[in-house]
């Protein structure tokens, strides 16, 4: 379902460089290692996020599993929603042992690149319907450890390179983010249709070693301790998320309530149907092969051009109308999943769904993140954005974890058909915030690799 490119279980912020747009040539990679080393960890990043997500669910279903199980399941990836509270405490104590042989950045590096391969090796033994509990263990394992190794790489790659060339080092991030998604995505399912989910995820496991060669070869970076100054782990989670909430507070006052309100309402149709996305499809009769080649391989390219599309429509018609018009046409798309649900196995409106489904989530995503971007003072650009990317997925996926239930006392078109009359309110908040002329500037958009709302329905 909607938009199905990148962008992760904890989206980033990153200042561009103030001379435009980043390009990633292959010049770069080529006289600059940080730059390779860089696609490479960002391959490490994209790959878990599908394999405890989408892809698992597909597993799930095709096991057996209740969707009523299969959503509570997809409470697992909250971790990347909530590492903000366990990043201070990495970005300022050492790992014993490790810490003295490869620095801080990269001993937590190596430490999670490991966890996760671990977790996924853990479930590539697993079978769901023999010892569900030890598969959602592993699931667990696999995205705490996924979203720790997101903090520390980001962290290594401010340190690792100036300002200018901050730009280039995120677009190796996000085409190595992009790339791995596509293997824990169309790559798993390919595998598993043809020699089964144990052979696939086993060999997911295998590829994260491409991100552990990637952190033992990368120059060690650690931050530079300030002389007499000591923060406490407290201290350092007031100045992360404290401030930077209470800086928003002061500027924006009582319209924040409708701001943080349409911030947690604007993906949320496409969060809670987008956990039990797989299942449905497998439930219509679609092949694994199906569908990976309609959402995982199509529909990215149709998701990249409706995020160019959102773009555009933010420069040529301005951020408040971008904002209104994605909100309605994201929300609206899943009508498309109840006419399938009704229709059945039917190959064309499967992919016209698809189609009509990630150009708008992703024109949704692209002014959704321009808004947020738009919303962050200079003083906090980073926390602030961080703070909002992880509020905005937060009640889609607390609601997503019922979605099986709903599907069970609704049935699939009464779900969709639900979930696109949360499109309504959205409208009706982006004309609030138009009235009191909230978003009326123009923002420079915030690079970052990957919607969560994406990533719930890829």
């Amino acid at each position: 379902m909607a938009g199905r490119t990148a962008m992760h279980t904890g989206m980033k912020a990153a200042r561009e460089p103030s001379s435009g747009r980043p390009r990633l040539r292959l010049r770069d990679v080529m006289e600059d290692a940080r730059i390779a080393l860089m696609l490479a960890l960002g391959f490490a990043c994209g790959l878990p996020i599908l394999l405890v997500f989408s892809t698992l669910s597909a597993w799930l279903a095709t096991a057996g599993i209740q969707r009523t199980s299969i959503g509570l399941l997809s409470y697992v990836s909250l971790a990347y929603s909530l590492k903000f509270l366990w990043a201070p405490v990495i970005d300022r104590v050492d790992l014993p042992f490790l810490a003295r042989r490869l620095g801080r950045r990269r001993s937590w590096m190596v430490l999670s690149q490991v966890a996760v391969a671990a977790g996924l090796l853990g479930m590539s033994q697993g079978d769901p319907a023999a010892s569900l509990s030890f598969m959602v263990i592993c699931a667990l394992v696999t995205a705490f450890a996924s979203a720790t190794q997101d903090i520390v790489v980001d962290s290594w790659r401010i340190d690792a390179a100036p300002t200018e060339r901050q730009g280039v080092m995120l677009a190796a991030y996000q085409l190595g983010y992009a790339i791995a998604r596509a293997f824990a995505g169309a790559g798993a399912l390919y595998i598993a249709q043809g020699a089964g989910w144990s052979l696939a995820y086993g060999t997911m496991a295998a590829l994260m070693l491409v991100g552990l060669t990637a952190a033992f070869l990368a120059p060690r970076q650690d931050p530079v301790a300030v002389p007499g100054e000591r923060r406490s782990v407290a201290t350092t989670l007031r100045i992360a998320v404290v401030d930077p909430f209470s800086d928003l507070v002061r500027r924006k006052g009582s319209r924040l309530v409708l701001i943080l309100a349409l911030i947690m309402l604007y993906r949320l149709p496409d969060i809670i149907s987008g956990v039990m996305a797989q299942p449905f499809y497998i439930e219509q009769g679609f092949t694994l092969t199906e569908i990976a080649n309609v959402t995982k391989v199509y529909g990215v390219i149709v998701g990249v051009v409706g995020a160019l599309a959102g773009g555009w429509a933010v420069i040529r018609f301005g951020l408040q109308a971008s904002l209104l018009f994605g909100g309605i046409v994201a929300a609206a798309s899943n009508l498309m999943f109840s006419w399938l649900a009704v229709s059945g196995h039917d190959t064309w409106l499967f992919v016209l769904s698809i189609s009509i489904d990630n150009f708008a989530g992703n024109f949704a995503g692209t002014a959704l993140i321009a808004y947020m971007s738009s919303l962050a003072s200079p003083a906090f650009v980073a926390t602030q954005y961080a703070l909002l990317s992880s509020l905005y997925a937060l009640p889609g996926k607390f609601v997503g974890g019922f979605s099986g239930y709903m599907v069970d006392a609704m049935g699939y078109p009464a779900f969709f058909a639900a979930s696109a009359g949360i499109g309504i309110p959205v409208a009706l908040l982006c004309l609030a915030l138009i009235a009191l002329r909230e978003g009326a500037a123009e923002p420079a958009p915030v690079p970052v690799p990957e919607d969560e709302a994406v990533a719930a329905k890829a």
